[in-house]
């Protein structure tokens, strides 16, 4: 099997370590594969694939997107480092507000699969970093939400301290103000 699914402290992200073949030339990856991603747990339905460059100190998130259009999401560092966050926003989860973060780089390869009912942000710890990610929905403007990043009922371990963010992001509500419609 070319991926490695693994099952987080919040178990519905899955941690998705793909197989790479290495050589004097490089290597060769899958990234995604639609029969082993079902049998790993992760629905195979994605519809739109993002692609963002950022410098380091920057911190994006927490963003989600309400139902009916809620996201799924399959976050990848093609280069570079990133401190990748999921957030529980699901109202009656066991995992509510709890949240977990994992480093994801070019080097490993590692994915995350964060489902519909969580925020999602990252924080670059490299010098530059690309990040791709594939989402179950397309992107709708007006279900389009978010969380304020240094939320205290969260209290997430970021690695920056004074994070970059931009003007939409630094002005994100917390969670208990936020506009939500998840319900475990």
């Amino acid at each position: 099997m070319p991926f490695q699914f693994e099952r987080l402290e919040i178990p519905d992200v899955i941690l998705i370590k793909p197989r790479r073949f290495e050589d004097s030339r490089g290597f060769f990856s899958e990234l995604y594969k639609h029969s082993e991603f079902a049998a790993g747990g992760v629905p195979p339905a994605f519809v739109q694939t993002n692609y963002s460059h950022s410098l380091q100190g920057v911190l994006r998130g927490l963003h989600y997107q309400k139902r009916p259009q809620a996201q799924g999401k399959l976050v990848a560092a093609i280069a570079g480092r990133v401190f990748d966050v999921a957030v529980d926003i699901r109202e009656g989860s066991p995992t509510y507000r709890h949240w977990l973060g994992v480093t994801l780089s070019g080097e490993d390869g590692h994915m995350l699969y964060i489902p519909p009912g969580f925020a999602h942000g990252f924080a670059v710890l490299s010098e530059e970093a690309d990040v791709i990610y594939m989402v179950t929905e397309e992107y709708a403007p007006a279900l389009d939400r978010g969380i304020a990043w240094n939320d205290p009922e969260i209290g997430i371990d970021w690695p920056l301290a004074d994070p970059i963010l931009s003007p939409k992001d630094a002005q994100l509500p917390s969670l208990r103000e936020a506009d939500t419609n998840f319900v475990s």
